[in-house]
């Protein structure tokens, strides 16, 4: 099985010397589904924005590596970090949908590196890639409110439709910075069912940050844990257990199981999880 994504080293440091990123080794491989759980502040979006090439890490540190092609090596990017963010899908926390404008059109600016200049441009499409749009409406479940405005939408609406963008795309790998942070239960239950739908199906490699340790249980087969930037467990979700949780987090555990858990499917591991939480 070869990796989807290689990170060697990776560390980012930002004002008076505080480390986001410590010293970070990861790999992911082809087709799966991996949670990055930690609290706020733990590194979650600052290493998925360094996987994206957004950022470049600290001068002489390490490596990043998407789909086998180079995204930043030494604190630098590459010269072709463009190119190789094709093959990455990113859905953002606050959806980056531009609300004037259809739902469809939203949906197909996830093709604009692959077509002419003059056509992203002026975002003028082929029938045939309306009906990619389309196609990916549909997998998503929204389909009905493609010509709407984007604005009309609800959050969990939009954010599905941030998910058909990178199927539109074609991204080998999605990275789905806290997808349903601001969602109501349902709308999450929804945004996540459709991320592991396409994991399955498409055999995409799917990367989330969660604060939710519960729906990291039941979504994502491995978690990766962030503390302080450094990763301190990378393993089956299903050896997560509450005293691990509570020596790596201590109080931090509290913000890791939200109010409104309960509401969703009881698991037995969450509930072990919530039962600690409340006696610390």
């Amino acid at each position: 099985m070869t990796n989807a994504i290689e990170v060697q080293g990776l560390s980012k440091s930002f004002q008076a010397g505080a480390r986001a990123l410590d010293g970070v080794n990861l790999q992911v491989a082809d087709g799966e589904m991996v949670a990055l759980l930690g609290a706020s502040g733990s590194g979650k979006s600052t290493l998925l924005r360094h996987l994206a090439g957004f950022v470049a890490g600290d001068a002489g540190s390490g490596s990043v590596t998407v789909n086998g092609r180079l995204i930043q090596r030494n604190g630098r990017l590459s010269r072709d970090v463009r190119g190789a963010r094709a093959g990455i899908g990113f859905v953002f926390q606050q959806f980056n949908l531009v609300g004037r404008l259809p739902v469809i059109t939203n949906v197909l600016t996830g093709m604009l590196p692959r077509v002419p200049l003059w056509r992203s441009l002026t975002r003028w499409f082929l029938r045939d890639e309306v009906r990619q749009g389309l196609d990916a409406l549909a997998q998503v479940g929204i389909d009905d409110y493609a010509f709407q405005r984007a604005s009309t939408l609800s959050g969990g609406q939009q954010q599905r439709a941030a998910i058909a963008r990178t199927l539109v795309q074609n991204a080998r790998v999605i990275l789905a910075d806290e997808p349903i942070a601001s969602l109501d239960p349902e709308s999450s239950r929804r945004v996540m069912d459709t991320l592991a739908h396409i994991n399955r199906s498409r055999k995409v490699a799917v990367v989330v940050s969660l604060h939710q340790v519960d729906v990291a249980l039941r979504y994502c087969p491995r978690v990766v844990a962030l503390r302080q930037g450094k990763v301190v467990y990378d393993g089956p979700s299903a050896d997560l257990t509450p005293a691990m949780l509570s020596s790596l987090y201590g109080s931090e555990l509290n913000e890791l199981l939200p109010e409104y858990a309960p509401q969703a499917p009881a698991m037995p591991a969450a509930a072990r999880l919530s039962r600690l939480a409340q006696a610390a």
